[in-house]
């Protein structure tokens, strides 16, 4: 299967993921990472979760829950987005909800399963993400997946009043000939 590892497996939304979502969208905590500034309603959620079905090259994005095998139990969100099927490529981003599940190599297996399924199933070329620069966790995270630093983002994020720098990483496809 390949939405699927040794611990975890990746799956579209469902509509029962609505609470889960709501939770994960109105976490203060995730607005950073998310660019977000105001909390979602379970109705725009619901219409979300009514147009999830679209395929990647409709909607532009793919994000798909990320589900512990023995337990079936949702724990975070990954995402393509900003896809650009002309220059085969697409922004990534994680989340893993509950900050005790954080630390357990989810983040690191989830990211090695939508890795693989970029470059060998959509073919991609390049994957790219955008981290702040002082979230150490994700920074090593990606760099652990030969994800390379191309360049900061001065003043990219405003937050807490004051401006913070964005890191921007980039991993070529090693299997595609340029």
């Amino acid at each position: 299967m390949t939405l699927s590892g040794t611990n975890l497996y990746l799956r579209a939304l469902e509509p029962e993921d609505l609470d889960f979502i709501y939770q994960i969208e109105n976490d203060e905590n995730v607005w950073e990472v998310s660019n977000t500034q105001t909390p979602y309603s379970k109705f725009l959620i619901r219409q979300y979760l009514e147009n999830a079905h679209k395929d990647i090259y409709e909607a532009k994005q793919l994000r798909l829950a990320i589900c512990i095998k023995k337990s079936r139990t949702p724990i975070g969100l990954i995402d393509l987005f900003d896809f650009d099927p002309k220059n085969n490529r697409a922004g990534i981003g994680i989340v893993i909800q509950k900050e005790t599940d954080r630390r357990k190599g989810y983040g690191n297996e989830a990211l090695a399963i939508v890795i693989n399924y970029s470059f060998k199933q959509l073919q991609l070329h390049q994957l790219f993400a955008n981290i702040a620069v002082d979230n150490v966790s994700s920074l090593n995270l990606f760099a652990t997946f030969g994800f390379g630093k191309i360049g900061i983002k001065k003043d990219w994020n405003f937050t807490n009043n004051s401006y913070h720098d964005e890191v921007l990483f980039q991993l070529i496809n090693p299997n595609i000939i340029s």
